[in-house]
């Protein structure tokens, strides 16, 4: 047994494996983002009475994704890495299909649920995958330059949407993200070895799940990682939920939005990177809570100057500059917490993924979809919502447990 967990585990090149998980993470980013120039289309053609019912197409996803992680990292854990990826991107085509197809707004955002979880696959059993190569701070690193793709893509994301809605209706929009699952999961196939070899899997047993969850949700790590996530994620959803909105009804800079939201990426992207050289100098556990204050205090500024009067014109810039910082707030918190929860658990490192990443998603979107009905027309909901959930996160940081070295 011994000589079985010693045997070492093929592997790419750091540089395609980090490109490779950066596109199993961008599934996420291409699904929400590709969507948002389609919401006023889909207001206007299957909900025009309740136009802001639109946002669910969203959420939706992302609570699919949510549920979703409560099996795909089980799974994982008994059948293998790989197979439970294909088996999510799977169920990932057949829900975007049906979303292609689907006749009514209940119908549509259904699903998009099952897409959600498909979703699951790529994005929680990935995660579990890296955790099999590295741990630590170098997994925190590789987590943070993957991050990166998933950060630079909805840089063109929103545009890949807008071009697909004029050149063939918004419903095509559902076929590109079969030919992206496509396009992911056979590199994954073709060039990624298997990570957990037969010998280290754990049978699909009710008494081994609940005692390895038992084990994961007892560490004080895991705990107050799920609450700070969620509450980021709350942030993020709410964000991503109205700034279409804001960007047309508000600012009556729709027809833009797109090279907005890809600049605001782009902007934000080089985060991610910085995080994974700053990370192995010092530490996850205070990247994350100065992180988390220095937007508590960006969004104060921001409700500031909502209150202050100025014109619409310039308050805008403040908005749009406002809106880096929150994307930007994700390259330097989200790998980090889960490189810290993940620490201790490699053992069980895709039950722990799908325990962490299903509480954080589900209670992350229920929360976005609560702070992204409150749009009244301005940012101020946002900006209030967003002071709540950093500084709160940043309080429930100090209790944080130090990682190792």
């Amino acid at each position: 047994m011994t000589d079985t967990i010693q045997a070492p585990i093929p592997r790419l090149s750091t540089g395609e494996f980090i490109a490779l998980m950066g596109m199993m993470f961008a599934t996420i980013a291409f699904s929400i983002d590709a969507m948002l120039p389609a919401l006023p289309e889909i207001a206007q053609e299957l909900t025009p009475n309740a136009p802001t019912l639109a946002q669910l197409v969203l959420t939706s996803f992302v609570l699919g994704m949510g549920l979703g992680t409560l099996v795909t990292g089980p799974l994982s854990d008994a059948f293998g890495r790989k197979p439970v990826i294909l088996a999510g991107a799977g169920l990932y085509i057949i829900g975007a299909l049906l979303a292609w197809a689907a006749p009514t707004l209940e119908l549509l955002i259904a699903a998009r649920l099952l897409q959600g979880l498909g979703a699951a696959g790529p994005r929680v059993v990935a995660l579990a995958l890296i955790r099999d190569l590295y741990s630590g701070r170098q997994m925190a690193r590789i987590v943070s330059f993957a991050m990166l793709i998933f950060t630079l893509f909805p840089a063109v994301a929103p545009l890949i949407g807008a071009a697909i809605i004029l050149g063939f209706g918004w419903r095509a929009i559902f076929v590109s993200f079969l030919v992206f699952s496509l396009i992911s999961v056979g590199w994954l196939t073709l060039r990624q070895s298997e990570t957990l070899p037969v010998a280290l899997r754990r049978p699909m047993r009710v008494t081994e799940l609940l005692a390895g969850a038992r084990e994961a949700l007892s560490l004080r790590q895991m705990q107050l990682s799920i609450v700070v996530q969620m509450l980021i994620f709350g942030m993020l959803f709410g964000t991503i939920s109205s700034i279409q909105q804001i960007f047309d009804l508000t600012y009556g800079r729709g027809d833009l939005f797109p090279w907005y939201f890809a600049a605001i990426a782009l902007l934000s992207a080089p985060c991610a990177p910085i995080n994974g050289t700053l990370v192995v100098r010092l530490g996850m556990r205070p990247l994350v809570r100065r992180a988390l204050w220095v937007q508590a205090a960006c969004a104060v500024g921001m409700i500031g100057i909502l209150l202050g009067g100025i014109p619409s014109g310039v308050e805008f810039w403040f908005y749009f500059l406002w809106t880096v910082t929150v994307f930007s707030s994700m390259g330097f918190t989200i790998g980090n917490l889960n490189a810290l929860a993940l620490e201790p658990l490699g053992h069980i490192a895709g039950l722990a993924s799908s325990l962490m990443g299903a509480l954080a998603t589900v209670g992350g979107a229920v929360l976005g979809a609560l702070i992204g009905q409150l749009y009244d027309g301005t940012a101020l909901p946002l900006a209030i919502a967003t002071v709540l959930t950093t500084a709160t996160g940043g309080v429930v940081m100090r209790y944080m447990p130090r990682e190792a070295a």
